[in-house]
Formats: structure tokens, C-alpha cells, sequence
């Protein structure tokens, strides 16, 4: 995750972690819906992998963020990382064969920017995955109408599904195929929940895009 005041994920590390343990129905549902839409093959980058909840079991080999503290969670399971921000990526021109933003896209300061920096650092026609809370579920409701009391959400910007598609189709991309999960609150979920195709009941939204 990467954001301007990274200190947070730096000293609220082991809290951020402890939310996958607490709610594994939800983690896994969301990696379900992640790797449906994620190519198998080739060099992929995740932009704000964090501890590398994400990057780890689905394969992705290299990640950068700007928390010393959560990268040394993600060295530990085997990701390649550089420590940076999404709007300067320091990875040189089409160099990814795909690219992986997960809750990320909610805690930078400029999404344009990263987005564009995605697109520069992916090859034509590469995939870019984002994942993301959608500003109008409930959860998304939720998160926005307790901001303050959240240690993470507190700086947070929450989108929407449309909102992300304008984003990505400015920054130079195409959105091809949707996915969405989580259509229950966090607390009444046991079990792992499966994805369904486009947005608008699901509150974990990830959409597929392709670099022009």
C-alpha cells in the first residue's frame, strides 16, 4: 500500500496483518476473484505489495512499495521488492509482462499518476489487475462513514466502479472483464464466497485491463 504517510503501515504493520488472519473467508474470497482475472505467465510487478498478502500466492515475483516494514514481510515470502511510490515507479519502460494494484488505488496521494506509471512500465497490450472497495457498497459506505476511527482509512479516498473505469481509460488502458466479491458484511462472513462477473452487489471489485 502506498501512501504519502507510509509511517502508518511502517508502525500499524503487525495490525495490518493480523486483518488477514481475523478475516481469512474474506482474504481468500478476495484472491479468488483476483486470480480469475490474472495472467499465469510472464514478469509481473505489484504496485504497493505490502507485506505480499497478494503478490505470494498468486505468483507475482516483484513488488515496490514505500514501507521498509512491510517490505520485510514480503522479502520473507519470497517477493523481489524496491522500495518507492506508485507515482514514480522506479522500474525502467515497458518492462512487465502484467501488472497488480490490490486496495492500493484508495491510499495514493495522485491515481492518475500511478496508473500512468503503470502503463509506462508494462509492455503493449500487458494486463493491469486492480482491485479495489467500491465507494458505493455497503462495505465501501461503511469504511467512508467511520473513516476517523480507522487507523488505515483514516486518509483513505474510496472509488467507485465507474470512477475507476474513467481512470484507467485516461491513464491508457481499456477495461475488458469485471469481477466482484464480498457481497456480505466483513462480520457475517464464514465462508469463502465465489466471484461473479461485473460490479454493483459485490464490495471487492477487480477489473481486468489491457495497456494500449
Amino acid at each position: 500500500m502506498i501512501i504519502a504517510g507510509s509511517a502508518i503501515f511502517d508502525t500499524c504493520c503487525d495490525r495490518y496483518e493480523a486483518w488477514f488472519d481475523r478475516h481469512q473467508s474474506a482474504y481468500y474470497s478476495e484472491l479468488l476473484a483476483v486470480r480469475a482475472l490474472l495472467p499465469r505467465q510472464g514478469l509481473g510487478l505489484e504496485i504497493g505489495v505490502g507485506t505480499g498478502r497478494f503478490a505470494a500466492p498468486l505468483g507475482v515475483k516483484t513488488g515496490v512499495d514505500p514501507s521498509g516494514s512491510m517490505l520485510s514481510y514480503a522479502i520473507k515470502r519470497g517477493i523481489s521488492v524496491c522500495k518507492g511510490i506508485a507515482e514514480a515507479l522506479p522500474f525502467r519502460d515497458g518492462v512487465f509482462d502484467y501488472g497488480l494494484i490490490i486496495t492500493t488505488l484508495c491510499f495514493v496521494n495522485d491515481p492518475m499518476a500511478m496508473l500512468t506509471e503503470a502503463c509506462r512500465t508494462l509492455k503493449p497490450q500487458a494486463s493491469l489487475v486492480v482491485g479495489f472497495i467500491d465507494r458505493t457498497s455497503a462495505l465501501g459506505r461503511y469504511y467512508l462513514n467511520h473513516q476517523t476511527e480507522s487507523v488505515f482509512y483514516r486518509e483513505a479516498t474510496f472509488y467507485s466502479a465507474s470512477e475507476v473505469k474513467a481512470l484507467l481509460n485516461d491513464a491508457g488502458f481499456t477495461d475488458r472483464v469485471w469481477a466482484q466479491t464480498l457481497s456480505k458484511p466483513l462480520n457475517e462472513i464464514r465462508d469463502i464466497e465465489p466471484f461473479r462477473e461485473g460490479s454493483g452487489r459485490g464490495a471487492f471489485v477487480v477489473v481486468g485491463a489491457v495497456r494500449l
